[in-house]
């Protein structure tokens, strides 16, 4: 059934074309939401996923490219998004990549990279969409952490130190905010299947000379003790509730939606 709790209200969504940013676009375009999609992908396909998305829920949608390594052209997104829609009353902050080596083996411009995309454009994107926020007394910020923001595993230092620093980033906007009707929490989920763990998961099984079944058994079980992955579905209805009233005092949270992964 369609809701209409967010109806009127408009989200901006980093990294939205697949995985875990488009299940939590398309929960919050389901609420009534409009939606702003951020991310790479075919242009025809994301042209239709646009018109689709609006024809279904009957929302407006748009699109922007900016490459969130780069502080100039999210400046440019929030300033269309002001542009189209007056602004952005719900921001999750999506947008992630991954890098794999150890320490002294990781290239620099890597790690840059993924403190860049993971963590700082979260601080851009932030600073840009709090004075909207604050003058409408409302606002919701959605920062998707991992469960590597609340525990580590070797090889991943960049995407561990980018993820523990979203957690912090969202104590603090939490903080400074907490007299207003602006919340600002994380989501920390454990593995899900999108396109960066299944490049992760094809890896193992070529290495291992295994099925990919097998492969990504192993890969849940060395983690997640419920051996299944979360979805995307999953993530997108745990948005839904942070962004409604009866999360109004969730605040700073880092929640963690992760077969029990950190519980261990």
């Amino acid at each position: 059934m369609q809701g209409t709790t967010l109806r009127g209200k408009t989200a901006l969504v980093t990294g939205s074309t697949s995985g875990i940013g488009l299940g939590i676009a398309l929960a919050l375009a389901a609420q009534g939401a409009n939606i702003m999609f951020n991310g790479f992908g075919d242009p025809t396909a994301i042209t239709k996923l646009q018109a689709d998305t609006a024809k279904e829920f009957g929302i407006k949608t748009s699109y922007h490219n900016a490459d969130m390594s780069r502080p100039q052209e999210i400046e440019l997104m929030m300033r269309a998004a002001a542009d189209e829609f007056g602004g952005v009353d719900i921001l999750v902050n999506n947008a992630g990549i991954q890098h794999v080596a150890n320490i002294e083996d990781f290239p620099v411009e890597k790690w840059d990279a993924v403190i860049a995309i993971n963590l700082s454009s979260a601080f851009h994107t932030t600073r840009l969409a709090l004075p909207r926020m604050k003058a409408n007394n409302w606002g919701r910020i959605i920062n998707i952490a991992s469960a590597h923001g609340l525990v580590a595993s070797a090889q991943k230092s960049a995407y561990v130190a980018a993820k523990h620093g979203i957690v912090g980033l969202t104590k603090v906007t939490a903080l400074e905010n907490a007299q207003t009707g602006i919340t600002c929490n994380a989501i920390c989920p454990g593995w899900v299947l999108t396109p960066l763990v299944q490049k992760q998961v094809d890896a193992r099984a070529a290495e291992g000379g295994i099925s990919v079944e097998e492969a990504k058994r192993k890969l849940l079980l060395e983690k997640q003790p419920s051996g299944e992955f979360v979805t995307p579905e999953q993530l997108g209805a745990l948005a839904v509730f942070l962004c409604s009233d009866a999360a109004q005092q969730v605040r700073g949270a880092a929640w963690n939606m992760d077969g029990g992964w950190v519980a261990q």
